[in-house]
């Protein structure tokens, strides 16, 4: 008998366990980075969410476009301010973040999962109100914090046996639009969700040492502790302070994985030790 057939099917017969533990179970994954990158990456990811809704877990993805956005910026010949590093968005940006979000990314994923035999519905912030906003800084223009979470609509399309893709945008009170940083959409709508797991891909291993080691899971009060003396630092400040609040919100755990690593999201879900930084409330759940 073929030693690759014998080796798939022992990979299945661990993976039960893990396959019985999250059937049923909410996971909200934050899509950005090198997963988003190339078509061959963005089946493949596609395909194991796919995989992930044939085994009873309820996915919801919440996605990134910088880069995309970036780009159509250039094209269209407008230019952005920056405030302390942050871009502003003025009334121009968001009607081109929306155009590139809702529109070019959103649907790239929506038909990405349809192509692997999966269902999967492209939804905004703005959509069913799914993400009521307030104005962050009034430096940077349209740039929102979420202050309420509507989850019904992705409930509902739990029910379908539909996958949703959301991108990061929101409506104020007024009905302006928003726009909002992916890993903090992501992380209030699995806190309003009480996910089982908020999966946040990104292009790094995870939280690091000092000797750059990867830290397999750490709890909120050891994060809050690597901030205040400068081992977590730069950009990994925002995604851990995203973790904290879902922690808060009901979140069972948050994982920072590496999008670059293939199947990198069914790694972490059915396999003993996942390739990313699990970061969990002090006391573990039962």
């Amino acid at each position: 008998m073929n030693r690759d057939w014998i080796a798939t099917a022992e990979t299945l017969s661990r993976a039960l366990p893990f396959l019985q533990r999250y059937a049923g179970a909410t996971v909200v994954i934050k899509l950005g980075g090198h997963a988003m990158g190339s078509d061959a990456a963005m089946q493949s990811f596609a395909r194991d969410v796919v995989l992930m809704r044939q085994v009873g877990v309820n996915p919801v993805i919440v996605h990134g476009g910088g880069p995309m956005i970036n780009a159509m910026l250039d094209r269209l010949g407008i230019q952005s301010d920056f405030v302390h590093g942050k871009r502003v968005t003025d009334a121009a940006t968001v009607e081109v973040v929306e155009m590139v979000l809702s529109g070019l990314v959103n649907k790239r994923i929506v038909q990405a999962i349809g192509r692997q035999g999966g269902r999967a519905v492209g939804l905004s912030g703005k959509d069913a109100g799914l993400i009521t906003c307030t104005q962050t800084d009034v430096d940077l223009g349209f740039v929102g914090t979420p202050t309420k979470v509507d989850p019904a609509i992705l409930r509902g399309l739990f029910d379908l046996n539909t996958i949703p893709v959301i991108a990061p945008l929101g409506a104020g009170e007024d009905g302006e639009t928003f726009n909002i940083n992916g890993d903090t959409a992501a992380g209030a709508i699995a806190g309003a969700l009480k996910a089982d797991r908020l999966l946040l891909l990104t292009d790094v291993s995870g939280v690091m040492t000092p000797d750059k080691e990867l830290v397999a899971e750490l709890t909120a009060p050891q994060i809050t502790a690597m901030i205040a003396d400068g081992t977590i630092a730069g950009g990994m400040i925002p995604k851990t302070e995203t973790a904290l609040h879902a922690l808060r919100e009901g979140v069972r755990g948050v994982v920072i994985l590496d999008g670059r690593v293939t199947n990198a999201v069914l790694l972490e879900l059915f396999t003993e030790q996942g390739p990313g930084t699990l970061i969990r409330p002090q006391t573990r759940p039962e």
